[in-house]
Order: C-alpha cells, then structure tokens, then sequence
C-alpha cells in the first residue's frame, strides 16, 4: 500500500485533468477535497492507531478505529457526513475570505462534499489494491521503500513530521497556483 504522498500526488493529478476538460466545473475547490480525502481519508484510522500506540494510550482503541475506517464503504457510511458537514462548512469561509475561487461564488454543498470524499475514498483504495501485493514484491519495496516485516510495521515519527508537512506544502503550493 503506498503511503500518503503517492496518494495527494495522484489525487492532485487526478483533479488537474479533471479541472481541464470539465470546463471549469470541476474547479480547484472540488480538487483540494478530492485530494484531502485520497491523501488521508481511510487512513485517518491508521493514523488513529500510529498516534494512540505512540501517545500511550493504547493499541486497542487505534486499532479498533483502523479496522472500521479503513475500508472503501465504511469510510463513507461512517465519517462521510459529519466530513460533509465539516468541509461544506469551511468551504464556505474559504470563499468568503477569497482563499479559494468559486464560479458560483459560493462553496460546496454537503451533497458535493459528500460525493468528493466518496470518490477520495474510492481513489485511495484504488491505489491501494493496485500496490496491493502485501510488501512480497521486489518491485514493490523497490518503488515504495516499505520492506516487508513480521509483524507491526515500526513508524519513525520524524518520517510522519516531515510527511505532513511536504503534503501541507502540496496543497498550500496548490492553493496559491489557483488563486493567482
């Protein structure tokens, strides 16, 4: 499974094409809500169990939150709407303050919203089973660096910071191409 700058990186591309043949329908705002949701969507549940692992609170409730989260349909029945509300919600404010463009000059509906972390969630998992191979394949620790191991996979949390943060910097970096 390839970790999150795979995933903003197609759903940023993903978005791109989509925002240059739909003839301004699909506009940036559409994208960057595409993207948070194939970017860190279904795996808000591993992150859930990295951090709760780490933090010492426990390996159980992480992992119970990984098992119902990362999936392509429990992701949508589960976050989908209170994500819907969230983002329909800030959508809004980011117009009204002119960080994102709109043609309507309104934000998304929780409808569009709704549609958009379905369709993330989609493209995240199909990233995912495109990799899918279960760390067995030369090329695949070859192309993803993942290595295979027994048991849980060791996280360095350096690796998560600076993760985090060439990702915030795609979408940042996004944000101010489409604006200007």
């Amino acid at each position: 499974m390839p970790g999150p700058g795979p995933h903003m990186m197609y759903a940023l591309g993903t978005g791109q094409a989509l925002m240059s043949i739909s003839n301004g329908r699909f506009s940036p705002h559409h994208c960057i809500i595409y993207a948070l949701n194939a970017f860190f969507g279904p795996d808000i549940g591993s992150f859930a169990e990295w951090l709760t692992s780490t933090v010492g609170l426990g390996h159980v409730f992480g992992s119970s939150v990984e098992t119902f989260v990362h999936d392509p349909l429990f992701y949508v029945l589960i976050l989908g709407l209170p994500l819907s509300l969230l983002y329909a919600r800030v959508s809004r404010f980011f117009v009204n303050k002119g960080y994102l463009d709109s043609i309507t000059g309104v934000g998304l509906t929780v409808k569009q919203c709704f549609l958009l972390i379905s369709a993330g969630s989609l493209s995240h998992f199909f990233l995912d089973h495109l990799f899918e191979e279960n760390g067995h394949s030369t090329m695949y620790t070859w192309i993803l660096s993942t290595g295979w191991w027994e048991g849980r996979a060791p996280v360095n949390p350096d690796a998560v910071v600076v993760i985090g943060f060439l990702c915030t910097c795609l979408i940042i970096g996004f944000i101010h191409i489409n604006r200007y």
